[in-house]
């Protein structure tokens, strides 16, 4: 059984202690210049929380500073992201929209069966509707290309077979390429340049 930790963020979006390595990293990833690390005790972790970050640099906190996109030049900050995720391709699927600047989350879904390609697909979609919805009109970053191509032609083309346990999410699948038919929008639709700028921060950390 792993030992318990305790994660302290000097500066991260919501600085504290934190007790998952999830809870941090997601104080930290993609935050410029983010500063944390790890204790054994909670003792410890207040101490250093109240210390200098700076006092904890050495030989056990090389890797004290959060990795950041290589330039985040070209970034639109005001815009949202979306991203999908899949436990096994098919598998159990969900996705999420969220601010791209603060990673709030504006919308997450999940389903019994389905494929990446798929979520980022109705992602995308569900961002369009929601901004048609209440009248907004920001960028909206996708990493996947398939999907990109997908909304563009305004038809998912997909190898999952339609079963009872898919059913619902086909139903899904025909409302949003009925949607898209239906409604012209001027949402640019954007590429999120994962090489240059790190994963996308509608990424669900599972990689």
């Amino acid at each position: 059984m792993a030992k318990q930790k305790y994660y302290v963020v000097w500066d991260g979006l919501k600085p504290g202690i934190y007790t998952s390595w999830a809870d941090c990293q997601a104080q930290i990833k993609g935050y410029n210049g983010a500063k944390y690390k790890a204790f054994e005790s909670p003792e410890e972790a207040a101490k250093a929380f109240k210390g200098n970050f700076n006092n904890y640099i050495g030989a056990s906190a090389k890797k004290t500073t959060a990795k950041v996109p290589k330039s985040s030049a070209g970034i639109v900050w005001d815009s949202i992201s979306v991203d999908a995720a899949c436990s096994g391709n098919p598998g159990v699927m969900e996705y999420q929209g969220v601010d791209t600047k603060t990673k709030e989350q504006l919308f997450h879904m999940k389903f019994s069966l389905g494929t990446n390609n798929i979520g980022e697909f109705l992602a995308i979609v569900h961002a369009l509707a929601l901004f048609k919805k209440h009248d907004v009109n920001k960028p909206i970053y996708t990493d996947s290309m398939t999907a990109l191509s997908w909304v563009k032609k305004k038809k998912v083309k997909t190898n999952l077979e339609r079963t009872k346990k898919t059913e619902e999410l086909y139903e899904l699948i025909a409302r949003a390429e009925l949607w898209l038919k239906n409604n012209e929008h001027d949402i640019a639709l954007l590429k999120w340049e994962t090489k240059g700028w790190g994963e996308i921060p509608a990424d669900f950390g599972r990689k």
